[in-house]
């Protein structure tokens, strides 16, 4: 089974935070190319760098993004990009992995990320405070749980974040986080490896 093939047949769970405005456009326009491939969409932002840079974020559904992965996704939206026109000047598009203190945009990021730390804001006051910051130690299909690392006098110890309350949350790097991103990503290699070695074998039966 290709990747398109399995990106048609597998719903890509949404984005909790989407972009306002021109970023919003552009990620409208891409975000059904890129899941076609059989990628999903992290985060797009167009910023000043270099004169203008349009930044992709996205990886594979099993938090993979190599630098050919990269290439492909670049491949991909550049004729979407060409033909729709969102921006009207020149740009340099940039396509990147989230990276390892990653933006946390899907519930299933903070399930994957439990027992990390978490710097975090809020639309609206939880606990009198719009921002937070913690280890992750609970996610549901509601919200999550952070247990503070720097809790302020008077506060609670842990407190719970309503997914629909969620503005902005980013991972912080640390040691742990470096050595569990890094065995994620080499057994999500692995386990890619040996699915086309059963494609390829599948192939020559055929």
């Amino acid at each position: 089974m290709n990747d398109t093939t399995q990106a048609e047949n597998t719903a890509v769970e949404p984005r909790l935070i989407v972009e306002t405005g021109l970023d919003r456009r552009v990620a409208d326009i891409i975000e059904p190319t890129i899941e076609q491939i059989g990628y999903q969409l992290v985060r797009v932002r167009l910023s000043a760098q270099n004169g203008a840079t349009l930044q992709i974020m996205c990886e594979r559904p099993d938090g993979t993004m190599t630098v050919e992965d990269c290439e492909q996704v670049s491949m991909a939206i550049s004729p979407v990009l060409d033909v729709e026109d969102p921006i009207d000047k020149a740009y340099h598009l940039e396509v990147s992995s989230p990276g390892i203190d990653r933006p946390m945009v899907r519930k299933s990021d903070f399930t994957r990320w439990l027992g990390h730390l978490l710097k975090c804001e809020t639309s609206i006051l939880v606990d009198g405070r719009k921002r937070f910051r913690g280890k992750i130690v609970a996610a549901d299909e509601n919200g999550f749980t952070l247990e503070r690392d720097q809790p302020a006098p008077g506060d609670e110890p842990v407190v719970v974040i309503p997914f629909t309350a969620l503005a902005e949350g980013r991972l912080i790097l640390t040691d742990e986080l470096i050595r569990d991103a890094l065995a994620a990503d080499k057994k999500a290699k692995a386990a890619q490896a040996a699915n086309q070695n059963d494609e390829e074998d599948g192939d020559d039966e055929e």
